[in-house]
């Protein structure tokens, strides 16, 4: 039987043989396919990779926006990402938010709360170079890159329009008009409607309204030597430009509100020549814009208010886009961040700017409807101040009115004496800075002490010039400045607690009571951080506000503790690398 089975066997695998080849060779084959396949798209894959395929994954490109150009630039982020850009084998998601310039700063500078406003922006576009120039004079290290413009928009005059009407049939109102006509009784008669009576312009504060401030640099070039600016720290200093200053804040109307929109609002409410107490304001075209079609209220105005371009060099903002820098900033967004700003300069992305209400070269079409808009061509532009003088202008402004009252803490320690640039130590830079701002001041009150080790006995501070109107103690604060000289330690706390209680002994109701630091190094001596804070709590007042501001110079300053400090005082922290940003920053401190 064994051998029957085998010889079954064996007859059986001879008949097998050919159909297990054939299977065999067709499995080859289907193997082969699949193999091939695989392979081909390993292949196809590693190479869109080397291409620049996403093999690090998505990264995120946060842009905060102006809401005067936000959704615009929305749209573009959005053509954009069709395209699915790519840098360093990430692929890069936009994100853009609408947010308010001031609140960009004041997070950048002063701590940014994501609980309120999200993550920290990768890049910033603002209206003006104003706002940059600021958070440059604040802190320079946040800067990425130099800011480039994507697009522009004039200032105009916002009025009624009949208001409008009468201002465009006068006899040719310029921008240098604005101190006379407005600090004159019955200002209307010189445009010929002397039954409207004052015409008055609402200025919300220049640091943190820039077509204010563009405007208020505008009327200011008149009274430079050649009379089309730009204005300079130098111009500021004439005695014409300060009566210019002067008469410009004196003519301010008592109820100005705090926001260029509030007061469109007001002009919309009450369209009545000086309906809500003033004619007009400055506004940026594109807001006006958007103000008449309800881009941001959602509602239109049952009147639109009507733009008048006044003659003369005319202010317009220049809308940068400016990287930002910081330990939140990695290379890929660095990449992403100018790559997207060269796609917004291309000329399709130029156009849908234009749509959005904001002047580009790429096009001159203009959006439609477009009420009270008249989008004249801009043909003589006023050249802006550079960076340091926009912050000299702001701060001369919230000095002119006399509404500050402010005390100069100044460190005379030894590193004072150390090199702040350019051939000139840190002490000079601050007395060069403080100078300038006492000859350059209008109105205001200011005060001198300085601080060190045993200035005045055991006292580690000194009061040099006692705080009092800037106009009747020049001399005295001059020469307070030039008796400055570096001594020994750096006894800034015991010092604070000093002024402090000397500011509250003088407090000045109805007046911003500011105290400002100088300082180039660490406290080393005296009450320490915590002793301060408590005796600041035991001293504070009902009532009695006093907003403590720091300027730090060089790397050695405490910033953590400064921070703490001024924060819970309603001041603020600016840094600057060595003595040449000192006149900005100090300024910027002096306008906040």
């Amino acid at each position: 039987m064994s051998r029957h089975r085998a010889l079954r066997t064996k007859v059986r695998r001879g008949i097998a043989t050919w159909p297990v080849a054939i299977v065999g060779v067709v499995a080859l084959l289907v193997l082969g396919y699949l193999a091939w396949t695989w392979v081909g798209g390993v292949v196809e894959r590693r190479a869109e990779a080397q291409a620049g395929d996403c093999r690090e994954g998505e990264a995120l490109l946060r842009i905060a926006a102006t809401p005067s150009v936000a959704e615009a630039v929305r749209h573009v982020a959005e053509s954009w990402s069709e395209q699915r850009p790519v840098v360093y084998d990430h692929c890069i998601r936009v994100e853009v938010q609408s947010i308010d310039s001031e609140v960009v700063l004041q997070g950048l500078t002063q701590g940014w709360d994501e609980a309120k406003i999200g993550e920290r922006p990768h890049a910033w576009v603002t209206d003006s170079m104003l706002w940059a120039n600021r958070l440059a004079a604040q802190n320079r290290a946040l800067l990425g890159a130099q800011p480039v413009s994507i697009a522009a928009s004039p200032v105009l005059l916002a009025l009624p329009q009949e208001g409008a009407q009468a201002l465009q049939a006068g006899v040719g109102f310029r921008w240098t008009d604005l101190p006379e006509v407005t600090s004159a009784a019955g200002g209307w008669t010189r445009l010929g409607k002397p039954e409207w009576g004052d015409f008055k312009v609402a200025m919300p504060d220049p640091a943190t309204n820039a077509a204010t401030a563009m405007a208020i640099q505008s009327a200011l070039a008149g009274a430079s030597p050649d009379g089309k600016g730009p204005v300079t720290t130098d111009v500021l200093a004439l005695d014409p430009v300060k009566a210019t200053l002067g008469r410009l804040t004196a003519s301010k109307p008592a109820q100005t509100p705090a926001t260029t929109w509030g007061a469109l609002s007001l002009l919309a409410d009450k369209p009545a020549v000086n309906g809500p107490g003033f004619s007009a304001v400055p506004v940026f075209e594109v807001d006006l814009y958007r103000h008449n079609t309800g881009k941001d209220s959602g509602t239109p105005p049952l009147q639109p208010l009507y733009g008048v371009a006044p003659g003369g060099p005319s202010p317009v903002a220049d809308f940068p886009f400016v990287p930002l820098a910081g330990d939140w900033v990695g290379e890929a967004q660095v990449r992403a961040s100018q790559e997207f700003r060269e796609f917004l300069l291309e000329a399709e992305q130029q156009k849908a700017l234009a749509v959005a209400g904001l002047r580009v070269d790429a096009t001159t079409e203009r959006p439609k409807p477009s009420p009270g808009i008249r989008w004249a061509t801009m043909t003589d532009k006023l050249v802006p101040a550079d960076a340091n003088t926009t912050q000299q202008i702001s701060a001369a402004w919230a000095t002119a009115d006399d509404g500050q009252v402010v005390t100069v803490l100044v460190d005379t320690s030894k590193s004072m004496e150390e090199p702040g640039g350019d051939g000139k130590s840190r002490m000079t830079w601050v007395k060069d800075a403080l100078s300038g701002q006492v000859n350059r001041s209008v109105s205001g009150s200011l005060g001198l002490w300085e601080f060190s080790r045993s200035l005045d006995g055991e006292k580690p501070y000194r009061q040099l010039v006692a705080t009092g109107p800037v106009t009747g103690q020049k001399q005295q604060l001059l020469d307070g400045v030039g008796a400055l000289r570096p001594q020994s330690a750096t006894q800034l706390y015991t010092s604070l607690v000093a002024l402090y209680s000397k500011t509250l002994e003088n407090y000045q109701p109805g007046k911003r009571n500011r105290i400002i630091v100088l300082t180039d190094g660490a406290n080393d001596g005296g009450l320490t951080f915590d002793q301060l804070k408590a005796e600041l709590k035991g001293l504070k007042q009902e009532g009695k506000d006093i907003a403590i501001s720091v300027l730090a110079i060089g790397p050695a300053p405490e910033r953590q503790p400064l921070g703490e400090l001024t924060r819970s005082t309603g001041g603020t922290l600016s840094v600057v690398d060595d003595g040449r940003g000192v006149d900005a920053a100090l300024a910027q401190l002096l306008s906040a």
